[in-house]
């Protein structure tokens, strides 16, 4: 029985450390201006292959 413990306090433990992941990756993401974002998208767009 104790190993069933253990591993429900692994998988607890990475949920959590999952959800920090998404929740640093979101904050990053919106720190953006929309400004910023027009720029990024311009400068992809640019360095991005014609079209055939």
């Amino acid at each position: 029985m104790r190993w069933w413990k253990l591993l429900g306090l692994a998988g607890v433990a990475g949920v959590a450390a999952t959800g920090a992941v998404i929740a640093r990756a979101e904050r990053k993401r919106r720190a953006y201006t929309p400004e910023e974002i027009r720029e990024r998208l311009h400068a992809r767009i640019a360095e991005a292959p014609p079209n055939p």
